[in-house]
């Protein structure tokens, strides 16, 4: 893949959640990459760090990582030991649709607010965890009457769960991970700012560092240059104004891009579908 388009939109949700259980010691280490959908992993056993938004998080078994949709990230694995997780792809609109103003995603948003996203149970928390794990799980095969009604109560009992321990989890206070270093300013003003005009110079003086420094260390921590973190972070804007109702000529412009037909093929490219068809999905 070439440098433009270095992040990938990987992964498809076609159900409303999805739950995979996997153990091997042959796993692959993905590039960087983005999903349409939000993403719980749950380690069990084995050595990987997660890098999410050039925060490197270190799991240890029974970590909880949240990782939200359209949150770059990357598993480096140690594939020296059997590596085995559980990751439920979810679609938060059916969540909402299932419990109405529950709040049951609440916890991806306030791991986002935070710029923390994992979270470390305690020991009681781990046995609940390990139960609602294997009540969801037990449903995936079922076929009988209320299935699809027993998966989605088994989904919001693990996602009640997963708030509760988001309320009382301290981790994001403890210096487990390393948070992107001195790049952490830049990275929260872009995600502020992707609708305004953005200058390097300004994010190195965020960061106290030079131009130069800024930029090694921005590829080193994300992955990307400067440049493309913006433009996938633009496009992923411009995809959820379309969705919004808002025209893709409108959406193109209010996220910066001067060219639309530049904007059609990144847009393209990026998302697999034009953006006259993702406003229709």
């Amino acid at each position: 893949m070439t440098e433009r388009y270095k992040y990938s939109n990987d992964g498809y949700l076609n159900e409303d959640f999805r739950l995979f259980h996997l153990k091997d010691s042959s796993g692959q280490e993905k590039d960087f990459h983005f999903h349409e959908f939000d993403k719980l992993v749950i380690l069990i056993s084995g050595k990987v760090d997660y890098t999410v938004e050039g925060t490197t998080y270190k799991l240890e078994p029974w970590d909880i990582l949240l990782v939200r949709h359209h949150m770059i990230h990357k598993a480096a694995i140690d594939l020296s030991v059997p590596y085995e997780r559980i990751i439920i792809y979810l679609d938060s609109a059916y969540v909402e649709r299932f419990a109405p103003n529950a709040g049951l995603m609440d916890c991806f948003a306030e791991a986002e607010r935070r710029g923390y996203c994992l979270m470390r149970p305690d020991e009681n928390a781990i046995a609940g965890l390990k139960d609602a794990l294997g009540r969801l799980e037990a449903t995936q095969d079922d076929e009988l009457f209320g299935a699809q009604l027993l998966r989605g109560t088994m989904l919001v009992q693990l996602l009640v769960l997963a708030n509760r321990i988001m309320l009382s989890d301290k981790s994001h206070a403890d210096t487990v991970a390393d948070s992107g270093g001195k790049i952490a300013p830049a990275l929260s003003y872009i995600n502020e700012n992707l609708t305004n005009e953005l200058n390097i110079d300004d994010m190195a003086a965020l960061c106290y560092l030079s131009r130069y420094h800024f930029m090694r260390l921005f590829k080193a921590q994300t992955g990307c240059t400067v440049h493309n973190y913006i433009r996938q972070k633009r496009l992923v804007l411009a995809a959820r104004l379309i969705r919004e109702g808002m025209s893709a000529s409108a959406a193109a412009a209010e996220c910066g891009f001067v060219d639309y037909s530049a904007f059609h093929r990144a847009f393209t490219k990026t998302f697999r579908v034009s953006p006259g068809r993702i406003k229709k999905q």
